[in-house]
């Protein structure tokens, strides 16, 4: 197996062929520190970063703040599935620093 980069302790892996692992940096925790996995991270009126379901093999992240967490359990090896205050839905990569 290759690896393209290196990204840290939370890497989360990217299939493109059977020969070929990218690390994908979108799925880290940003300079919060918090985890995007874990629901106890995520909270009503949060702004945060997430991937759509149309996004996710080019892996856009769409901006906007938390109105309903739709995850229900504890944690999620993909992120906690939010609908955003405009109404879209997807899973958040990054809860941005400026909610912290």
């Amino acid at each position: 197996m290759k690896t393209d980069r290196t990204v840290g302790v939370y890497p989360a892996i990217e299939r493109g062929s059977t020969s070929t692992v990218r690390l994908r940096s979108d799925t880290m925790p940003d300079d919060t520190g918090a985890d995007p996995k874990q629901r106890k991270n995520i909270r009503q009126g949060a702004a945060v970063s997430i991937v759509q379901k149309q996004d996710q093999r080019t892996g856009k992240l769409t901006e906007g703040i938390v109105k309903e967490i739709l995850t229900n359990s504890s944690s999620h090896p993909h992120g906690i599935k939010v609908r955003l205050a405009d109404g879209r839905v997807g899973r958040v990569q990054k809860i941005r620093a400026d909610d912290a």
